[in-house]
């Protein structure tokens, strides 16, 4: 009786992801944008969960991985789409803007599907065991949440400009399928010389964690994976 519950273990701490992916997108519909940020860190902690649990049982399947990626394109991908639809309704639309005001929440959509490619070239790239290519789903999910909480008073007051909301979500989606390296957070030993670039990720990232600033650990993480790839690149 134990191997068969043991199977189901990852499974089910995959669809706990898929259950917070689907109450954070169902939040974000309501402007309820610290519910939403709450249950993506909750789905990114079952995501990070489930995969460890399968590892450490051994009982990785086919699939497995593929309610993965479906539970990380709801969470990741759907849910922060829905926070940016929700705050289109919010910001201040410039007077030769106005005509569009109820088509373009709508681009906030794109998260989604780039997030969906984003995790289907991740299945079929082998390259990606001891780093990413591109932003992971799971920060740029993080990044939105965080940022529209955090910074909610400002993006809706007439001094912030819709279309830099729109091209810093274009950014965002080239970010999710772009062929920069990203670091991973995989420590196979505590070594310095072989991780002192997650070290110091980790060490930067530690005073943000403690105020609160998620939006600006991505950030900090974006640019610290972009000059960890100049070094290296130069060094060989």
């Amino acid at each position: 009786m134990f191997i068969p519950f043991r199977q189901h273990i990852p499974n089910a701490l995959t669809c706990c992801n898929l259950m917070s992916g689907c109450i954070a997108t169902g939040t974000a519909f309501y402007g309820n944008y610290q519910w939403a940020l709450l249950m993506i860190l909750v789905g990114a902690l079952f995501d990070f969960v489930d995969g460890l649990s399968a590892r450490a049982l051994g009982v990785s399947s086919p699939i497995g991985k593929e309610l993965d990626s479906l539970a990380d394109v709801v969470t990741f991908g759907v849910a922060p789409s829905a926070i940016l639809f929700y705050l289109f309704h919010e910001v201040c639309y410039p007077e030769f803007l106005t005509p569009l005001s109820r088509v373009l929440p709508y681009v906030a959509f794109l998260l989604a599907a780039f997030s969906a490619l984003r995790l289907a070239k991740f299945n079929l790239d082998t390259r990606q065991t001891t780093q990413f290519i591109g932003l992971p789903t799971p920060a740029n999910a993080i990044f939105w949440s965080s940022l529209v909480l955090s910074y909610h008073r400002f993006l809706v007051s007439p001094r912030f400009n819709v279309i830099f909301l729109v091209l810093l979500l274009l950014l965002f989606c080239w970010m999710l399928v772009c062929e920069v390296p990203m670091l991973a957070l995989k420590f196979h030993n505590l070594s310095w010389r072989e991780n002192r670039w997650r070290y110091i990720l980790v060490i930067g990232a530690l005073p943000m964690l403690v105020f609160g600033y998620f939006a600006l650990i991505i950030v900090w993480y974006i640019v610290l994976s972009v000059i960890h790839d100049k070094v290296v690149g130069s060094e060989e």
